[in-house]
Order: C-alpha cells, then structure tokens, then sequence
C-alpha cells in the first residue's frame, strides 16, 4: 500500500523570524489528515536538516515522498545537489558536499517557484504601494542569481518571465530584472531611470527578510533613484497555495501513473 507524506525543503537561516515565516505556511496547507507534512532545511537549524525530515517521515510509514524544493530559481545551485543527494539524480550539474542521504521511500521530486502566476500576484502585491503612475513604471526584480554557466542562463530564464508577468498584473509600462551575481543591479536602474525616464520600483526576489534584502540590495541602490520597499515574498497567504498546488500535481501524477 502507498502512503504518502510531503516534505519541504527550503534553505534555512539563523534568524529565528526567517523560519518562523515558513513554518506558518507550511502549517496552513489543507491536506489529508492521514498525508503527514514536515518542513526541514538544507543548513543551519539542528535537528530540522532534511535527513531529519526524512527519517521523521519514513518512521511514520511514508513509502511515497512528495519533495517540495522551496526557493525561488531552479538556477539554484542547492536544488542540484539536492536533487542529487536524493536519488533524483544520477549526478550532480556541479560538483557538491552534500553526500546522499538515507532514504528508503519513493521521492517524487517537485519544481521551485522560477515562474509562477500566484508569485507574481505575490511580489505585486508586496511593491504596489509604491506603484503611482504605472504608465511611466517599471517593476525591477531582483534577484540573487548565479555566477556558475548553465545555472546563471536558468536564473535568467525565471526571473525574465517572472518580472514578466509582474508587469502584466500591475498595469506598469515596462519589467525587467536584474542579478546580484553577476552584478547588474546598478546598471539596470541607471538605464530605466536616466536613459529611459522611468520610475523604477525594485522588487526583490527573496523568501524572506535577511542579509541581502535588508543590507546588499540597498548597498548596490545607495545614491540611484528608485523605490525599494524590501518587502519578500513572505508573509503572504498564496505561498501556502503554491505549495499546496505542487503536492497535488504530483498526487494526480501518481495517480494516473
């Protein structure tokens, strides 16, 4: 018989705030009360890593794991060596620390978010309130890209039909994106602003608040004319929809299957 459990995954932080946010979204998803969930992260919180969350379920008699990767570019190196360590795959893109965990049960391997409707209803909502002419705006996404080949292009690939799709929602005249690796912020904002007229209002592509939402983003903005709120994508009701989207794609798949 199958029984299937979920497991999240997301990349953890110091900050006690930064898990709290997640745990609260995973927490709100509406799910079979037989299906157990646990949320554990690649670094930093003991006894929440992922072969944590991994023994958890399977001692719980999950044969059939549903693994949400929960961070926002498949251009992320970690969701490589992730996938690797799992079984998802043969070998790693690029060369890794993390060593295969144990896991006896079918690990059925979900996407991150790169482009994605309810996101971009997310990340408008967290910038409108800057938004005051839309008809001479433009969103700039931020986000923290990669400086490894094949990584960086899949980086762009999300985030360019992401800021895309941000646009759409917000009515703004144009939409763009911009990396912290390899750095293109400032550049990015100098042409909107000085060479295309525009008020630009950033919008960084961040789960939460941390280090390079409240210190590196601003650092690279100091002294360019721009709105930037700082504001994540957490907290907001729709990342639960998301994820809760993901598991049942997968369950229908397993189904069909």
């Amino acid at each position: 018989m199958m029984k299937l459990g979920v497991l999240v995954i997301s990349h953890g932080s110091p900050d006690a705030a930064w898990m709290r946010l997640v745990d609260e979204s995973v927490a709100k998803l509406e799910l079979p009360a037989e299906m157990p969930v646990v949320a554990s992260f690649l670094e930093v919180v003991e006894g929440r890593l992922i072969q944590d969350g991994i023994d958890l379920l399977e001692e719980a008699g999950v044969t059939d794991m549903i693994v949400i990767p929960l961070f926002v570019s498949s251009g992320s190196t970690h969701i490589d060596e992730i996938a690797y360590a799992l079984g998802v795959k043969a070998a790693p893109d690029k060369e890794t620390d993390l060593e295969p965990f144990r896991v006896q049960s079918r690990v059925h391997f979900g996407e991150p978010i790169d482009d994605d409707p309810l996101i971009a209803r997310m990340v408008w909502d967290k910038i409108k309130s800057q938004s005051a002419e839309p008809e001479n705006e433009v969103v700039l996404l931020v986000g923290h890209g990669s400086m490894h080949d094949g990584f960086r292009q899949r980086w762009e690939r999300g985030i360019r039909a992401l800021a895309e799709h941000v646009g759409e929602i917000g009515g703004v005249k144009h939409a763009d994106y911009a990396l912290l690796n390899p750095d293109s912020v400032a550049d990015k904002v100098r042409y909107w602003h000085e060479e295309r007229g525009m008020d630009v209002l950033v919008a960084p592509l961040f789960l939460s608040e941390g280090y390079f939402t409240k210190k590196t983003i601003p650092s690279r903005l100091e002294g360019l004319e721009c709105r930037y709120s700082g504001e994540t994508l957490l907290p907001h009701p729709l990342l639960t929809d998301w994820i809760k989207r993901q598991i049942l794609t997968i369950m229908n798949s397993l189904t069909l299957s």
